[in-house]
């Protein structure tokens, strides 16, 4: 009998690879345009909260409540092994140092339908950066 599921992603990017019924594990490992200061688009899921918590490197966490990123962003260094939670309907993102990775728990398949996106006018880009390295 195996009663201990392994699972590992060492490649780039998402790869969601523990899906149940309700909820799924992934892991984000750093993708060229998450990089700390290449932030042009925020994400968006009207069905889940998303969970987030850095096992190595360094990443910022991105959330707005505005869709066009106009409104005030609210950055956060993430630390290590600290548990962050986006609620649902909440505009975010992940800026990420090439070291970095992270598991991810949202909804099953959130990934496939669950998603909308919106890209930052060049203000809002200015703006995030700044921000973005003020937490650094």
């Amino acid at each position: 009998m195996k009663a201990i599921d392994k699972y590992l992603h060492t490649g780039e990017g998402y790869n969601p690879y523990l899906i149940t019924d309700r909820w799924q594990v992934a892991k984000l490992n750093y993708l060229d345009g998450l990089g700390l200061d290449q932030i042009d688009k925020m994400e968006v899921h009207r069905k889940t909260d998303e969970v987030f918590i850095l096992l190595s490197g360094t990443a910022v966490l991105i959330a707005s409540t505005q869709a066009d990123g106009k409104g005030s962003f609210e950055t956060v260094k993430m630390q290590l092994g600290v548990t962050y939670n986006i609620p649902t309907g909440v505009w975010h993102n992940i800026a990420m140092a090439p070291d970095a990775q992270m598991i991810i728990v949202e909804n099953n398949n959130t990934h496939l339908g669950d998603v909308a996106y919106t890209s930052l006018d060049d203000v809002a880009r200015v703006v995030l950066k700044k921000q973005i390295e003020k937490e650094l």
